[in-house]
């Protein structure tokens, strides 16, 4: 007759959780991008599969704020598509409810013009896609997480080549 194993698992209680809000201590330590050695972090890739270019600087944009639309799994908005914002995109979000116009400083949000480059939600620039007030797109400084959510032939018709600055127009 064969033995069975009996495999007994600790039972978990209410004392075993973290508090409401508090970190879960089994999870693993998060170590903020800013720590981590810029060696030891990939390069992440753009919409056309080439490496992630900055979108802007002025207003510094990103979820992290560092000038570029890279994501993580706390960027539960996917800030992926690099947009050169025009007043109909800036209209139409904040008729959605996402006012982009407003600075909003503790958030380090100083409000956009058309003009601006900004690291904007997929969805959104999906949805004011569909309702015809897309902003442009900078395809090199797009995430590729973007295309989780919106088409790149939708990103495409709305692509872009911005100058870095003024001084890139030439005379």
């Amino acid at each position: 007759m064969a033995h069975r194993r009996v495999v007994h698992t600790p039972k978990v209680t209410d004392h075993d959780l973290p508090e409401p809000g508090a970190p879960d201590p089994r999870a693993p330590e998060r170590i903020p991008p800013e720590r981590i050695p810029p060696e030891r972090i990939p390069p992440e890739r753009n919409v056309l599969g080439g490496d992630l270019e900055p979108c802007g600087n002025d207003p510094v944009t990103g979820f992290f704020r560092d000038g570029c639309c890279r994501t993580a799994v706390e960027d539960r908005g996917s800030h992926t598509v690099c947009a050169v914002v025009t007043a109909a995109f800036l209209d139409h979000q904040r008729r959605i409810g996402n006012d982009l116009s407003t600075a909003v400083p503790e958030h380090r949000f100083p409000g956009l013009v058309p003009g601006d480059r900004w690291c904007v939600t997929a969805a959104n620039w999906l949805r004011a896609h569909r309702d015809g007030a897309a902003a442009f797109v900078v395809l090199a400084s797009t995430h590729e997480r973007a295309l989780e959510i919106v088409p790149l032939g939708a990103l495409e018709e709305h692509a872009v080549d911005v100058p870095s600055g003024p001084g890139a127009l030439g005379a």
